[in-house]
């Protein structure tokens, strides 16, 4: 990525950041994706420790792309990350989080990972 385009990107995170803020009954949920995979994470910023994480190339979610014939870089896979996160989290009792999208825009994949974490019982 070139300075000038890397530098706007980490000013436009920083001031969506401003505002967002994980503690550990409400941990941030940070969403990146790239061109080919889509990564999730509940993050208690207070400690500066990822307490639950999930990608389209983690053990328990590769399997179920490649049974179901699913590209790791479409919305039902983005939905299938959203879902495996949800059920981590309600696991270890986590039931509210703050959603972090990045500069990404509520759509598409990302809008996605958020319905199948809603689906699992992760609210925010």
């Amino acid at each position: 990525m070139k300075k000038k385009i890397k530098k706007l990107y980490l000013q436009r995170k920083k001031r969506a950041l401003k505002k967002i803020v994980g503690t550990n009954e409400k941990p941030r949920l940070s969403v990146f994706k790239s061109h080919k995979h889509i990564y999730a994470q509940l993050i208690d910023d207070k400690l500066g420790k990822t307490l639950v994480f999930s990608s389209t190339l983690s053990k328990e979610i590769k399997p179920l792309l490649l049974e179901e014939n699913i590209i790791s870089s479409n919305q039902k896979a983005a939905f299938l990350v959203g879902e495996k996160l949800g059920e981590k989290a309600t696991l270890k009792d986590i039931e509210f989080a703050v959603f972090d999208r990045g500069n990404f825009k509520y759509h598409g994949r990302i809008k996605n990972l958020a319905e199948g974490a809603r689906t699992k019982g992760l609210n925010f």
